[in-house]
C-alpha cells in the first residue's frame, strides 16, 4: 500500500470566519472554496458544519469530517479498495478515489495524491568542526523573514480502543510502528513516507473521539520559534510549547484553535526505514520532550532579569 501521507483534512465548524482568519494567520494561502494550502498543496478544507456535502459527524462541531490520504498511484487505489471491501462499505468517487472509514468511525479518503513540487530555502548552520554552509556575509536570520507551512506532517486521533485502532492501520493499510507510548498509542508512517509519524493515536474514553491535533512542518526549528511568536503576538494562546520531542525528535509549538482541536508548528522529524527497530516506553513529560521552553517577553541584558525571569 503505498500510502504517501495526508493530504488534506476536512473540518465542519460553527464559527467559519474565525477559522479562516485562524488559518491565514498560521501561515497557509487561502485558494478559495473554504481551502487553506501549503507550499505543496496539501492543505486544510474548512466548511460549516450543517453542509449537507460532508460526511456524517463523528462528535459535536467543530470536528474533523473527513481525513484524506494522498498516494503514489491509481494501482494503490485499486488495492486499497479491494483490501477495505472485504468487510466494509466502499465508494469510489469519479477520479478513482476511494472512500471508506476506519475501524474507530473516522471517514477517510484516499487519492492520488495533490502534493506538487517546491522549492524553499534550506536552513544552513554553520557549526565549529564543520565547514560551514553559510558563507561569510549570508545572513542565518532577518527581521520579517518568510516563514511558511511546507507540507501537512500528521494528524493526532482520540480513539476509544487504541489497539482495535493500530490493528486496522498496520494490518489493512500497511502503517508501520515507529515508536509507541505504552498504554496510551502508537507512531504510525505509511510505507509511502520516510518520516517518523503521519499518524499518532491516542486512548481516550468513547466521548473524546476526534482530531486533538494536527500539523504542518516548517523549515527549521528557527522558523518554528518565528512563526509562533509571531503567532502568538496575533493574539492566539499556546497551549504547549515551544520545545522539542523525543520520540521523532521534531520541534514543536501547539496552539489553541477554533477548530475544535490543537494545531502545532513542526520541524525536522527523523526519518526512518524497515530497519529501524520501534522504542516502547511509557508516556510522561521525560519521554515526551527532551525540552521545553517558557516563553518571556523580549528583553535586553542592560540591567536586571525581568520580573519573574531567570536569575
Amino acid at each position: 500500500m503505498n500510502i504517501i501521507g495526508p493530504d488534506a483534512l476536512v473540518f465542519g465548524v460553527d464559527d467559519v470566519d474565525a477559522c479562516n482568519q485562524y488559518l491565514t494567520d498560521y501561515g497557509l494561502t487561502p485558494a478559495g472554496d473554504g481551502r487553506f494550502e501549503a507550499l505543496d498543496g496539501t492543505c486544510v478544507i474548512i466548511r460549516a458544519a450543517d453542509d449537507p456535502t460532508l460526511p456524517p459527524a463523528i462528535g459535536p462541531a467543530p470536528s474533523v469530517r473527513e481525513i484524506v490520504y494522498g498516494v503514489a498511484d491509481a494501482e494503490t487505489l485499486e488495492a486499497l479498495a479491494a483490501e477495505l471491501s472485504k468487510d466494509r462499505e466502499v465508494r469510489r468517487g469519479d477520479d478513482g478515489s476511494v472512500f471508506a472509514d476506519d475501524d474507530s468511525g473516522f471517514h477517510l479518503k484516499f487519492q492520488v495524491t495533490i502534493r506538487r513540487p517546491f522549492t524553499a530555502p534550506a536552513d544552513l548552520t554553520n557549526a565549529p568542526g564543520h565547514p560551514p554552509q553559510r558563507g561569510p556575509n549570508l545572513l542565518g536570520v532577518e527581521v520579517g523573514m518568510s516563514v511558511a507551512p511546507r507540507t501537512l506532517s500528521h494528524v493526532v486521533l482520540f480513539v476509544p480502543n487504541m489497539e482495535q485502532a493500530e490493528a486496522f492501520y498496520v494490518n489493512r493499510l500497511a502503517f508501520r510502528v515507529t515508536d509507541k507510548f505504552t498504554g496510551t498509542g502508537p507512531f504510525l508512517r505509511p510505507a509511502g513516507t520516510d518520516d517518523h509519524h503521519t499518524l499518532f493515536l491516542i486512548q481516550t474514553p468513547p466521548f473524546m473521539k476526534g482530531v486533538e491535533h494536527f500539523t504542518f512542518h516548517l523549515g527549521s526549528g528557527t522558523e518554528v520559534l518565528y512563526a509562533g511568536t509571531q503567532f502568538q503576538a496575533k493574539g492566539y494562546t499556546s497551549f504547549w510549547g515551544p520545545g522539542r520531542h523525543l520520540f521523532g525528535s521534531n520541534w514543536f509549538w501547539y496552539f489553541n484553535s477554533p477548530l475544535g482541536c490543537h494545531v502545532e508548528y513542526d520541524a525536522d522529524m527523523d526519518l526512518h526505514d524497515d530497519e529501524w527497530v520501534a522504542r516502547h516506553q511509557p508516556v510522561g513529560a521525560d519521554t515526551s520532550q527532551l525540552f521545553l521552553f517558557k516563553a518571556t517577553d523580549k528583553w535586553f541584558p542592560s540591567g536586571p532579569p525581568p520580573k519573574g525571569g531567570a536569575h
